[in-house]
């Protein structure tokens, strides 16, 4: 199967280069940039994509690549930092812009050379979304300008004999007019893709490859109810079959009716479907860690204990199946790489599992894919669509140490935010939105009395890939009604506050 590797720098977008590759139907990984040459040559990519990144190309102590990666007959696409790392190792120049000499950031009218296969049947001129601090003063030899702005001389550049080609903006984000296009322009005019990568090639791969890796073995799936965990319960069933056991472990930190859902939910399906009520020990577990990533690594450890326990009693399971899906990956810290956050199905796992093998069969799957293979599989829209929960579940949405009081109290909370934006048929609207339980407390008045209690958070997103997203404009009036509901009817609860940031800089969950 053709395969681009999209190369990290560390830049804020590069899950979302790689969920656009994809949209192209060319599969794609993202790979730290300090990949070997001798790695790329094996994984024979038909093109290399670098990220932008916040660091400057002439600091020796930033980012750099082999100058013989240029040299494999692999076409390059760099990307703000990527574009300037192409031109500063190929011998151009690269220096610190000003104000006057083409600092950009935001959207930006841009020109481009239409006769370059990068913009070949696009408009000539276009907005773009720049922000860089440095900019290339001198190209390197053989390279010619394809793409200019006012402040900016050189805001695409290529060497078309060589297949190299840089751009100073970010072609994948949405501000990008035509970024997409141009995208795909750099897959099959340059790389010379077809187009192979669809969900029914994948599920029929997958498929067959899960039957080769288990044989005749048991395997035990840590179900959530979630979308990952249900879609990846829904494809090892197609593969193994009465072989698979899913475990539910409800761990106290679901939402409110939420146990007995997936329960009823999974009672209809063919296959082994047992519940464990775990909550006692996994807040005991938790009891006064107040830390995001402690938390999530304490939540990861104790569900692999369930598992095992729980896989003992079946007998002789050679394989944990979980829904862990890329994004999970990426964040979790890849080579070098920041960590945003440790998912506790990636690294929040123990040193030691016992199980001879941990199956992922959607690690490699952006969150709109896992839920087009849901489809695929026949599963019901309903829960195809269902908006993400995460695994920790609410313990990540209270801040600060956990006691069931405080779960309680933004259980309740959080189903009447839910139940009035449905009601306003705004769940229509919206991509995700929950409640948090802040650890602020603030002075309150209520019945003349004064108070002294939790501040609640709500937050609300759209976005079409949750790489990034908007903040949701929740008409004023269904805000009204939730604060009003939630103070009057939930204890403990006398100030609430609305999230209006986007991602990025924030994350769509609050840890």
């Amino acid at each position: 199967m053709e395969k681009v590797l999209v190369l990290d720098f560390g830049g804020q977008y590069n899950q979302l280069i790689a969920r656009r590759v994809r949209e192209c139907h060319v599969y794609c990984e993202v790979k730290p940039y300090t990949i070997s040459l001798e790695e790329i040559q094996k994984a024979a990519p038909i093109g290399l994509i670098f990220t932008g990144g916040p660091n400057s190309v002439y600091d020796p102590a930033s980012p750099h690549v082999d100058p013989r990666i240029f040299e494999l007959g692999i076409p390059v696409l760099g990307i703000c930092y990527g574009c300037q790392l192409m031109a500063y190792t190929l011998k151009g120049q690269v220096m610190p812009a000003t104000e006057a000499t083409a600092r950009e950031y935001g959207k930006t009218q841009t020109h481009f050379e239409t006769q370059d296969a990068l913009f070949r049947g696009l408009p000539d001129t276009g907005i773009t979304w720049m922000s860089h601090g440095d900019y290339i003063a001198k190209l390197p030899e053989g390279f010619g300008v394809t793409a200019t702005t006012d402040a900016c001389p050189n805001a695409a550049i290529s060497h078309p004999g060589k297949k190299l080609y840089g751009v100073q903006y970010h072609p994948e984000v949405n501000h990008t007019e035509n970024g997409l296009a141009m995208i795909r322009n750099f897959l099959y005019e340059v790389c010379g893709a077809t187009g192979q990568w669809t969900m029914g090639d994948y599920l029929q791969r997958t498929v067959r490859q899960i039957r080769e890796k288990v044989g005749t073995e048991k395997a035990l799936l840590a179900l959530s109810g979630g979308v990952d965990s249900s879609v990846a319960a829904a494809l090892m069933a197609e593969a193994i079959g009465d072989q698979l056991t899913c475990v539910f472990v409800d761990h106290g930190f679901l939402r409110r009716k939420e146990a007995e859902e997936v329960e009823a939910a999974f009672s209809k399906w063919n296959l082994h479907f047992v519940r464990v009520n775990a909550e006692a020990r996994f807040l005991e577990k938790l009891k006064g860690i107040a830390d995001p990533e402690a938390k999530r690594k304490g939540i990861g450890e104790e569900f692999i204990r369930v598992f095992e326990e729980e896989g003992k009693k079946i007998g002789k399971v050679a394989f944990l199946v979980q829904g862990t899906i890329y994004p999970d990956v990426i964040e979790s810290g890849l080579g070098d790489a920041a960590v945003i956050k440790s998912h506790h199905n990636v690294g929040g796992l123990p040193d030691y599992v016992d199980f001879r093998e941990i199956l992922e069969p959607l690690r490699m799957l952006f969150k709109d894919e896992v839920r087009q293979l849901g489809r695929e599989l026949g599963l019901p829209e309903y829960l195809v669509s269902r908006q993400p929960f995460p695994g920790p579940g609410l313990a990540i949405r209270v801040i600060g140490d956990l006691t069931k009081e405080k779960l309680d109290i933004l259980r309740e909370a959080d189903f009447i935010f839910r139940e009035e934006i449905a009601k306003a048929g705004e769940d229509k609207n919206l991509s995700q939105y929950f409640a948090v339980l802040t650890n602020t407390r603030s002075v309150g008045v209520m019945g003349d009395g004064r108070t002294y209690d939790h501040t609640l958070a709500l937050r609300a997103v759209t976005t079409s890939d949750f790489m990034t997203a908007d903040w949701a404009r929740i008409p004023y009036e269904v805000l009204d009604r939730i604060s009003g509901r939630i103070v009057n009817e939930v204890r403990g609860i006398n100030r609430i506050v609305y999230d209006i940031t986007s991602k990025p800089p924030a994350t769509i969950e609050w840890e």
